[in-house]
Order: C-alpha cells, then sequence, then structure tokens
C-alpha cells in the first residue's frame, strides 16, 4: 500500500527516497540511504531488514541489481516483497514480487527507479517517472514532484497517511557532522504530500544552505513595508510601517530571524533571500 521513488542526483552527488503510504510512519519502515552508497525503499510485506543489509552490500561494491538478487535469493517471502535500490553510481534497479497486491509493479530510468503496490493503475507510476524527469530544480523538488503526481493519479488506492523524503550527502546536515541532508516525515495526516510540503518549507529556512544566488529581494518599497508588518505583527517592532531601513529595523529583522531559527538565511547587506520573502509574504496573507 505504498508507492515511493528512489534517485540520484549526479551533480550534487545526493542519494534520496521519496515515499507515502496509507500506513502509519511509512517514513520509519521504507526509506534508507548513505552518502556516496545508495538509496533504498522497502515495502509490500516490508522486509526492514533488506535497508541495513542492501547498504552494506552496496557499501561492499555491490551494484543495485546485484543487492537485489543478494537480498532476495533466500528470502521465503520474497514474492510478497517490493524494493527499489539506487546505487553510489546512479544504476537502479527495482523488485516486484508476484505475491503483491495489485495494482503493483515499478518502472526504472536514468538514476532513479519508482515502485509501488496496492496502487490505482500503473499510470501512478507512469507518472511519478513523468514528474521526476520532466522537473528542474534539486533532488528535493524531483521527489516531491513525483509523489504529487502518483498522487493525482490515485496513489494509494486505499488513502493517503503518511509520506516522508529522505536524502542523503557527504557531511550533508547543517553544521557537517552526519550525511543527513533532507529528513522530513508525516507520519499521520489527512493530506501527508501537502503536509510535508510546509514542513520542508520550514525545514529549508532553517537548515539549508541551498539559495539561488539570484533568488533575492531587495529591502527597499512595498517589499520593506510588508517585512515590517510581519515584524510589528510577532512584536519585534513598534515603529511606523514605512520603506525606511533604519538600524532599529535591521535589529528587530535580526531578532526575529533568530527566534525563528533561520539563521542559515541571514544576510549582512540590504538584501533579503527569496525564500524568507515568501514566507513573509504568505504570513501576511494568512
Amino acid at each position: 500500500m505504498t508507492f515511493s521513488i528512489v534517485a540520484y542526483d549526479s551533480e550534487k552527488k545526493e542519494w534520496g527516497v521519496a515515499v507515502q503510504s496509507k500506513f502509519i510512519a511509512v517514513g520509519a519502515i521504507v526509506p534508507f540511504a548513505k552518502a556516496n552508497v545508495g538509496a533504498i525503499a522497502t515495502q509490500a510485506w516490508c522486509n526492514t531488514s533488506y535497508g541495513p543489509k542492501g547498504l552494506a552490500l552496496l557499501e561492499q561494491g555491490f551494484t543495485a541489481e546485484e543487492t537485489l538478487q543478494t537480498l532476495t535469493r533466500y528470502d521465503p517471502k520474497r514474492e510478497h516483497r517490493q524494493v527499489g535500490i539506487v546505487d553510489s553510481f546512479g544504476d537502479a534497479d527495482s523488485f516486484t514480487g508476484k505475491e503483491c497486491f495489485e495494482w503493483a509493479g515499478h518502472i526504472e530510468g536514468e538514476n532513479y527507479a519508482c515502485q509501488g503496490n496496492i496502487l490505482a493503475s500503473e499510470d501512478v507510476v507512469l507518472a511519478m517517472s513523468q514528474a521526476y524527469k520532466e522537473t528542474k530544480g534539486d533532488l528535493v523538488d524531483r521527489l516531491f514532484a513525483a509523489l504529487e503526481a502518483g498522487q493525482e493519479e490515485g496513489g494509494d488506492k486505499r488513502g493517503k497517511q503518511s509520506a516522508a523524503i529522505l536524502i542523503v550527502k557527504e557531511k550533508g546536515v547543517y553544521d557537517g557532522g552526519t550525511d543527513n541532508y533532507i529528513n522530513i516525515r508525516v507520519d499521520d495526516h489527512p493530506t501527508p504530500i501537502k503536509e510535508l510540503g510546509r514542513i520542508f518549507t520550514l525545514y529549508d529556512l532553517s537548515l539549508l544552505k541551498r539559495d539561488d544566488p539570484e533568488d533575492i529581494v531587495k529591502l527597499e518599497g512595498d517589499v520593506l513595508k510588508t517585512v515590517k508588518t510581519i515584524l510589528k505583527t510577532d512584536g519585534f517592532y513598534e515603529g511606523d510601517i514605512d520603506a525606511k531601513l533604519d538600524i532599529i529595523t535591521k535589529d528587530s529583522l535580526k531578532k526575529w530571524m533568530h527566534t525563528n531559527n533561520f539563521e542559515v538565511k541571514e544576510r549582512e547587506d540590504e538584501y533579503m533571500w527569496g525564500a524568507i520573502y515568501r514566507y513573509i509574504q504568505k504570513r501576511k496573507e494568512e
């Protein structure tokens, strides 16, 4: 009762898994990944040992195909399993057991594989594949597009409950201490992909340095008035809502940024990252 995608970004050296299911806390069961090694989605009648065992095989130099063959060869319930793997080189392979509930199947492409079981139809994985190939941007943007496209085609035919995205890269976490670059989950929600997107917006603002150098706005005119409106609403500014960027406004903005854990998006000039301003705009519209 799950659809997922495993994928590799060869330019940024990122490996990821995205998944949604009519099952509680799917992010605790399906996705596994390790930087410079690969990514695995294990599902259907899930054998969770496929995650750590598969990553160990990949780290020893096994290909995705060899890893799948090794994991399933002696598993007595192999025909009830479904697995997708992408290895360190981006080669992807999937396995769908003959006893998985309909519709069940997979599709493989360059640096990715989509798989699902108890789906509305084959169109779910086909749409995921198409969306992943056609979407521009970072790996996380492409994984979100795949999930959304799969759900639009009916997704898990039993319904929606949880979703997750896991992306790893070398020294990926904000301080470089682990490879955990993006690790977000929604364990129980009526619209888990949408909720996952909301959570990612905050995750991005707080933890990721992935801003486009051209995606900036100057703190002047209506932009500055909008910023001051939110600063005043949140209790960080008491002055006039005007277009004057003075020391009081700068200090207020800095305190607001720190309170919201947005330090990674701080700037010392007269500009603001577009991601922060879009968040402020949305706050103003609410």
